[in-house]
């Protein structure tokens, strides 16, 4: 554990892992989140500036939660998300769900097949072990 400032009220906690912000701090940007949560589900048109000036919250901080897929909007929505690999419209995050699939894959395919042995390399015996210099 280390002691560390929070980035957002300045006071010294036991910083162990994750986001820099004590828990008084993680406890207001949960309040935040859920009250983001409830104003979407009664306004489900609501776009993400309405709901951060109506709910006071950080357009950077709905978009963050956005991309964590802890907020989802709805089919219908003002809101245009597209995937950012091929473009398709989503709801949430940052990839459709095939673009994460082929990643998926893609990476698996990477841990499970290690690649070919880089080839040995081979001491050619001069029979002599002197220095040798360049010439000029």
């Amino acid at each position: 554990m280390q002691i560390k400032n929070c980035e957002k009220c300045g006071k010294m906690f036991q910083w162990v892992a994750g986001d820099v912000i004590c828990e008084n701090c993680k406890k207001a940007a949960e309040e935040a989140f859920q009250n983001v949560k409830k104003y979407l589900e009664e306004h489900p048109s609501a776009t993400m500036n309405e709901l951060s000036k109506e709910c006071d919250v950080k357009l950077t901080k709905i978009q963050q939660w956005v991309r964590e897929e802890r907020l989802v909007f709805a089919k219908g929505s003002p809101v245009e998300l597209t995937c950012e690999n091929c473009g398709e419209p989503i709801s949430t995050g940052r990839y459709c769900n095939k673009c994460k699939a082929q990643l998926a894959s893609g990476l698996g395919n990477l841990i499970q097949k290690p690649g070919a042995p880089a080839p040995e390399r081979k001491r050619i015996n001069t029979g002599h072990a002197a220095m040798q210099f360049l010439k000029k």
